[in-house]
């Protein structure tokens, strides 16, 4: 094979290879996820608006622990735990 023929070869096969990676690029771009954020922090619930408050803070608070506490306890469904 002459040194002119490897070089085709070569450009051929790097142009087969970027029109690949530009035509999975693209076909990944047609995935849009949505996000639906409540638009009035105040329609939220206390509960949800404590919670939202206290996923900032590094501190302990007490609040935020009765908080966490309730949201199990609904999540769970169970009035005490042992």
């Amino acid at each position: 094979m002459s040194r002119t023929a490897k070089i085709a070869a070569a450009g051929a096969l790097g142009g087969l290879l970027m029109a690949l990676t530009i035509g999975i690029t693209l076909r990944e771009g047609r995935h849009v996820e949505t996000v639906i954020v409540p638009a009035d922090e105040s329609a939220a619930d206390p509960q949800t608006r404590d919670l939202r408050r206290c996923r900032t803070l590094t501190m302990p608070d007490s609040g935020c622990e009765a908080a966490w506490e309730e949201k199990r306890r609904r999540f769970y469904g169970k009035e005490d735990r042992p």
